[in-house]
């Protein structure tokens, strides 16, 4: 079977386009395609299908785990759509297991996504790593996410394994933790640790998290603007006064793959 590697700011995906939902791909599967030693390597599988007419994008981690929405994942499906002219460029939607996204998708240039609500849950939480402990916030975008502020980015350290979150029993299902150092007006660098996934370059819902808790962080009022910089580029996030977030980024192609022999086992 053919599939396609793609990536949004080095978030990478191998998509699979399986509109008819005809093939299944199990846990052990998914994570032996996203193998980076012996797999293709990428930090999460999409199948693109339909589901009651309309595009679906059924996302996992890299361990084969379920996920409910990653942003730069349907951007990268979106181009995908548009790059191999399954949907004509413009402004369409795809659903997701957090609901229905638009999207703006030029036939080249950035994808912006409306991401939907970024939420405040008022719960203070703390994120240690590298012999250190930080404040954070408790965001929600659809999934979850701890957002903690340090002074410098290099105080974080090594992410091979994941951060200590407490309280414990916040998130019960595995949290993502955004690490976030506040470098010019309406600008920061950051670093993610992904559940199922690791610390990866980028993370969609991530940046969105980032801009509230940013914005709660440096006490200004929504609307807002932010630019994030994670390590594998460059993504802007706009808030509306409803707390309602746009994603705007890159999204790339780069070459169809044959993943024929993790579906045999």
């Amino acid at each position: 079977m053919i599939a396609t590697y793609g990536h949004g700011t080095e978030n990478d995906f191998v998509l699979v386009f399986d509109p008819k939902d005809e093939q299944s791909i199990t846990t052990a599967q998914t994570a032996a395609i996203c193998n980076r030693e012996s797999g293709i390597g990428a930090d999460g599988l999409i199948r693109i299908i339909k589901r009651d007419e309309k595009w679906f994008m059924d996302y996992r981690n890299a361990d084969g785990s379920l996920a409910e929405m990653c942003g730069n994942g349907i951007r990268v499906m979106a181009r995908y759509l548009v790059e191999r002219g399954h949907v004509p460029e413009g402004i369409f939607g795809i659903n997701t297991r957090d609901g229905m996204k638009h999207l703006r998708v030029p036939m080249v240039g950035d994808i912006s996504v409306n991401m939907g609500k970024v939420s405040d849950e008022e719960i203070a939480i703390t994120a240690a790593n590298n012999g250190h402990i930080w404040n954070g916030y408790n965001i929600n975008v659809g999934n979850p996410h701890a957002v903690v502020f340090v002074d410098d980015i290099a105080q974080v350290g090594a992410l091979d394994d994941a951060p200590i979150v407490r309280p414990k029993d916040t998130y019960p299902e595995g949290v993502n933790v955004e690490f976030v150092q506040i470098t010019g007006d309406n600008e920061v660098t950051m670093r993610v640790f992904e559940r199922g996934s690791g610390e990866t370059r980028s993370c969609g819902t991530g940046t969105c998290a980032v801009a509230l808790a940013a914005s709660l962080h440096t006490k200004q009022r929504l609307p807002a603007h932010w630019i994030i910089n994670p390590p594998g580029g460059r993504l802007e996030v706009s808030i509306d006064g409803h707390s309602n977030a746009t994603l705007i980024g890159p999204a790339v192609l780069v070459k169809d793959v044959d993943i024929s022999e993790f579906l045999l086992a």
